[in-house]
């Protein structure tokens, strides 16, 4: 017996599932522990120079200062309290979806359980705005997989993909740069990741014979099975072309790949000229060559676009040419976690089924959501333009989602320094950023990147001013950083 009485536990380092020791999620890592740390440090009046911690490490909109729509604030509240429905402050069209929700609830309360795909009337309504956003395209909810946001399914389908042992393992392609969520889940599942990279000098753009090279080498020690796409791009980004969508299709086709198309970004288009294709809508209209035959995953989110509404954990899939049986499998797997949460059932139902025309709620309805997404736009060109001023740092245009991933030229001494500390480079710039103006940022090792290149992301969803002071800030670093280490 040791002196706290435990002896050898039974789960140790050695003992625990040596996958999750290798996952990383680099937006909650170590940077951001240390930013929480110096919260507290600033509460307990350590002196700083500085007197708050901005948190730009990641996509937590209302946490960012943007203000919650009214309407889908009303809707849940009057689902979470029905009392409310007597109240003469909320308006018709708000009681009407909240009276409609509860009725498809177990005793009209969403404290109960749903049935683990999610709510029917939820998921029929899911259908009815993808049918809609597609230009008629057939959605049928039984296709429909309600979520707890859309991380939860695409964890989801990786499970179902993995397969194999040494050469037959499953192989699952990402972009890199990546959303971490991604590699994280490969490793915990064991599954191979495959890499393809994004070309920074031609705007994160994706381009298929990067994708035949990294399938071709994966060949040679794995069963390349999925390939991941994020559009509009996280950390990077990027909107994809239709002609873009069309040639992955092509490829998905050919090399007879699962597609996973994540599209939590859907409505964040800023750039002129872009614009917002579904994998599903650019598959059905190449017509039944592809749309017969290409598997596809497609997943959506409360937590992004006008709506920010993270904490609610809101999603769902949509499976299109999923073997029938399989699917039986993928209902007993949502069904061991029993449902996703109610509330946020019945926020997404109320994002895909919004006031219409001729309801009292529609225009303040649209006024604050054309509000969310025009001041995201200003903020997006906004922190291009002002981060392209600074020497040192080259930034593509933000298309689209909400995030910047500039390059940033680091000194020979300050990449030197790094590696005594045993760091990345772009984590021992983000870390003395954070010690010297107490921004946070996610370095770009944590995403993926080329070597010998080195970024950030940065989300823009900062209040403007607060936007304003960031990029000063990091202006002003930026240049004592490169100076010090020159």
């Amino acid at each position: 017996m040791t002196e706290n009485g435990l002896g050898h536990r039974v789960l140790n380092m050695d003992t625990m599932n040596p996958n999750v020791k290798r996952v990383e999620y680099a937006v909650r890592g170590p940077i951001v522990q240390r930013a929480v740390q110096i919260e507290k440090e600033l509460k307990e009046g350590v002196e700083k120079p500085f007197t708050e911690v901005i948190k730009a490490n990641i996509g937590d909109a209302h946490a960012m200062g943007q203000k919650p729509i009214t309407f889908l604030r009303q809707v849940v509240a009057l689902c979470a309290y029905p009392d409310l429905l007597e109240d003469d402050k909320f308006p018709e069209d708000a009681k009407n979806r909240a009276r409609r929700i509860l009725q498809a609830c177990g005793g009209g309360s969403i404290g109960a359980y749903s049935v683990s795909p999610g709510i029917e009337i939820v998921r029929q309504d899911v259908a009815k705005y993808i049918e809609k956003r597609d230009g008629g395209i057939p959605s049928n909810s039984d296709s429909i997989y309600l979520s707890t946001g859309a991380s939860d399914a695409i964890v989801t389908m990786l499970k179902l993909l993995t397969s194999g042992e040494g050469k037959n393992r499953t192989g699952v392609m990402i972009s890199i740069p990546q959303y971490p969520l991604y590699s994280a889940a490969l490793a915990e599942l064991a599954a191979v990741q495959i890499s393809y990279y994004l070309d920074e000098d031609k705007c994160w753009s994706l381009d298929i014979g990067e994708l035949r090279r990294a399938v071709k080498a994966a060949r040679e020690h794995c069963n390349p099975r999925a390939l991941c796409i994020i559009n509009p791009g996280n950390p990077t980004g990027q909107v994809q072309s239709r002609q873009c969508i069309e040639d992955v299709i092509r490829f998905a086709a050919e090399e007879r790949l699962f597609l996973m198309a994540d599209e939590v970004y859907q409505d964040n288009v800023y750039a002129e000229g872009c614009q917002f294709h579904s994998f599903k809508k650019v598959l059905f209209e190449m017509g039944p060559e592809y749309s017969s035959v290409v598997e596809l995953a497609s997943f959506h989110s409360t937590s992004k676009c006008f709506m920010g509404e993270c904490g609610f954990r809101g999603g769902y899939m949509e499976v299109v040419n999923m073997d029938p049986e399989v699917k039986l499998q993928l209902t007993k797997l949502v069904s061991v976690r029993l449902c996703p949460p109610i509330p946020g059932q019945a926020l997404l139902d109320i994002v895909v089924n919004p006031p219409q025309p001729d309801e009292p709620s529609y225009a303040t309805f649209i006024k604050e959501r054309t509000a969310n997404l025009d001041i995201l736009a200003e903020k997006a060109k906004m922190t291009e333009q002002v981060l392209n001023t600074v020497p040192g740092i080259h930034c593509n245009p933000v298309q689209g989602a909400m995030y910047t991933f500039p390059r940033l030229s680091l000194p020979e001494k300050a990449i030197n320094a790094a590696k005594e500390k045993g760091q990345a480079p772009d984590m021992f710039y983000c870390m003395k950023l954070l010690e010297e103006t107490g921004i946070c940022l996610v370095p770009g090792s944590g995403f993926g990147q080329r070597d010998g290149t080195y970024h950030f992301r940065m989300t823009i969803l900062p209040a403007t001013e607060k936007l304003k002071v960031v990029l000063e800030k990091i202006r002003e670093f930026h240049k004592r950083f490169t100076e010090e280490f020159s």
